[in-house]
């Protein structure tokens, strides 16, 4: 390992062939040499540690996170302990409960973790999942009436319902009780519902406000068995072993991008371990359609399971990521599966052609490209494909976007939006919608969502780009490099090494290396505008690596031109291809040493 940083940026590059500068990721050179000392590790990892805001005492517990150390005590949670009173009590009295569950992944792994407590407790809970194209987000007075009209008695809302206030406002004058458990961000009042737990919640101090729903859930699983326990249910009947589902938990956690810190990381990382036995029927039935194997990862998690559940909220039936989770049949595992995966094949075909049509407008309309914000629209874009488009456009532009599908019967644009770091996307929209440019709209600081009108729409552009201009002129567009490596010393043991630190997701990012003066042999473009290459250098060793999406930007022309030296960045993954156990770089960045 050597050092490369500079004083004007890492192997001193201030502006990569993706306009970004690179530094080396900060680190304490204290803190590392007590990482070193007190366990054993590199220096390069021990950097890594300290670089990850980890303090001295804090490496053994996220090196090995377990919940014995971290589990948090349910009853910190703002009303656990009354939704488990009233979901046991309901369980005990035989009450008609369902549960309304968000259509991705989170609500499907939350809605599929309540249901299996339930059903190892001797009751089956039925499943509403509301469509996405004609019922919109969460729960609604239109959804609560039918609910209550086919007899249920409680609902209980899961990955959604904290901001649902006509929908509960509904639900009390029809009688029907609603517990919620959620975790997004809430302002204005707390809704008054039976119980609500959300660790976001103003006044709630469990400190757990990183959770998905699907670990809100899991605790709430504990504090069912807590109930259970005390009114004396388990006396003739095996209390549920909650490990079982540690699997939905981590799925739940990975697929919402969530900060894998703190317990919430011991939950990703204990229901990875489960996951790897791959014993739900519907992970192993959608393991085997995408011809998939191995231990679980986040990977796994992430790109091949996650996109396949949320196909069906996406542009298919939007209750078959929850129904396909909570089986316990592999024959309709298997068959869900199926349409699953199909659904997933036409989703990318969908947002293929809009990615496509929105690239063209961005490169055809005067100045777009140029400004602070990309917002594009056009008729009938899918609205179940618009925030990967979003987040696409942001890779490719390196700033704030939002693609809007208009829908010109209901005269209405419905649109999504990903930002760059250092950009606050949702405060800017909550600015457009109190300034009366949106019909709704808010969000958090990477993501928003919107409704408007298609005639403001040339308007909410000029607000938008107007607001953000300071914002993007002061966000400086970096990335962090964690260790400087040679081709020859790019081996499975480094990889290895590293995994340590795993799993990698928001709060802990996956360690990104560099190479310098490495050259380009045999660049070769593959389907889908990925671009693969062999690198090597003076140490005299080879690595293979592949550039995804990168054949008509700068940076894959650079790879695909072959010859003279560059410095590159990315990502190693194991290459595993006939059995050789080898490693291949992920190229995220280059730079031209004589332009750097």
């Amino acid at each position: 390992m050597a050092d490369g940083s500079g004083v004007s940026g890492y192997l001193g590059v201030t502006r990569s062939l993706s306009g970004r500068v690179w530094r080396e990721r900060p680190a304490d050179p204290e803190l590392v040499r007590r990482h070193q000392l007190s366990l054993g590790l590199s220096e390069p990892l021990a950097r890594a540690l300290a670089s990850r805001g980890i303090g001295a005492d804090a490496g053994e517990t996220y090196l090995n996170p377990t919940l014995k150390a971290l589990f948090p005590n349910p009853s910190s949670f703002h009303d656990m302990d009354l939704a488990a009173e009233i979901l046991v009590d309901a369980l005990v009295r035989d009450r008609p409960v369902t549960v309304f569950a968000d259509y991705d992944v989170d609500g499907a792994s939350s809605a599929a973790q309540l249901v299996r407590w339930f059903r190892a407790m001797g009751k089956e809970l039925p499943i509403y999942i509301p469509d996405r194209m004609t019922e919109g987000y969460g729960p609604s007075p239109a959804a609560f009436r039918r609910l209550r009209a086919e007899g249920a008695e409680l609902v209980v809302t899961m990955d959604c319902g904290a901001a649902a206030h006509d929908a509960i406002a509904c639900a009390a004058e029809i009688g029907l009780e609603v517990v919620v458990i959620d975790h997004h961000l809430m302002r204005g009042d707390i809704p008054k519902v039976a119980a609500l737990v959300n660790p976001n919640r103003p006044d709630c101090a469990s400190g757990q406000g990183c959770l998905a729903a699907a670990g809100v859930t899991f605790v709430l699983l504990a504090a069912l068995n807590r109930e259970a326990r005390r009114r004396g249910l388990f006396e003739g009947r095996p209390e549920p072993d909650l490990r079982q589902w540690l699997d939905l938990a981590a799925l739940g956690a990975i697929c919402d991008v969530t900060q894998l810190v703190g317990f919430n990381r011991a939950l990703a990382a204990q229901g990875l371990k489960v996951m790897s036995a791959w014993r739900n029927p519907g992970l192993k039935a959608l393991l085997d359609v995408a011809k998939s194997q191995g231990p679980a990862s986040t990977f796994h998690a992430g790109f091949i399971l996650g996109p396949r559940i949320n196909a069906g909220g996406r542009i298919g039936r939007s209750d078959l990521g929850a129904r396909l989770l909570s089986t316990d049949d592999p024959a309709e595992a298997q068959a869900l599966a199926a349409e699953l995966d199909a659904l997933n094949a036409s989703r990318k075909e969908v947002e293929r052609e809009v990615l496509e049509a929105a690239i063209r407008i961005v490169e055809q309309e005067s100045n777009q490209a140029d400004s602070p914000l990309l917002l594009v629209a056009a008729d009938d874009w899918h609205p179940g494909v618009i925030g990967i488009v979003a987040g696409r456009l942001r890779e490719r532009y390196r700033k704030p976007a939002i693609v809007v599908g208009v829908d010109r019967a209901a005269n209405v644009g419905k649109g999504s939006g990903r930002s760059q770091p250092g950009i606050n996307l949702g405060v800017a929209v909550q600015a457009a919608y109190e300034a009366g440019l949106l019909l709704a709209g808010g969000g958090h600081a990477m993501a928003a969502g919107l409704s408007v009108r298609p005639e403001a729409l040339p308007e909410l552009r000029e607000f938008l780009n107007e607001k953000l201009a300071e914002e993007s002129a002061a966000a400086e567009d970096g990335l962090e490099v964690d260790a400087l490596i040679t081709t020859r010393g790019a081996q499975r043991s480094l990889l290895a090494e590293f995994q340590q630190l795993a799993p990698f997701g928001p709060g802990n990012p996956e360690p990104v290396f560099a190479a310098a003066d490495v050259r380009i042999e045999r660049p070769m473009a593959l389907r889908g505008g990925h671009v693969r290459v062999t690198l090597t250098d003076s140490s005299g060793g080879k690595l293979k690596a592949v550039c995804w999406r990168a054949e008509d930007t700068e940076l894959g022309r650079r790879l695909l031109a072959e010859g003279g030296s560059v410095h590159v960045v990315g990502k190693l993954k194991p290459d595993d291809w006939q059995g050789r156990e080898g490693v291949e770089l992920e190229i995220e960045d280059a730079a031209d040493p004589r332009r750097a």
